[in-house]
């Protein structure tokens, strides 16, 4: 388990309500307009990428997947971001998006 996992389910266990309340956001975001969970977590993908938060690139690859989208999909959205977020940024948003492909 990666200490993402680790992290989530700590937060969790002592902030149970805080969390619920988080999740319950996500749904109501994602069922506010047209958008299917594919390409919203390609998006979300792209904002966790630009923020370098390594834990939400993860999921969100795994959730992107889950939802239907292609690892070719998943480089090309993290790719694209190059001339607005720099090279750096998106080879290792890459890498860990490579962590998650590659051990399915």
């Amino acid at each position: 388990m990666s200490q993402y996992s680790d992290n989530y389910n700590w937060l969790i266990s002592n902030f149970g309500d805080v969390m619920n309340a988080h999740q319950e956001l996500g749904r109501t975001l994602r069922n506010a307009g047209p958008l299917d969970a594919r390409h919203g977590h390609l998006i979300q993908l792209a904002a966790a990428a630009a923020n370098r938060s390594e834990g939400a690139v993860h999921s969100h690859v795994k959730r992107a997947l889950d939802a239907g989208a292609t690892a070719e999909e998943i480089y090309h959205a993290l790719v694209l971001l190059t001339s607005t977020v720099g090279f750096p940024t998106v080879a290792a948003a890459l890498c860990w998006a490579r962590e998650i492909i590659e051990d399915k």
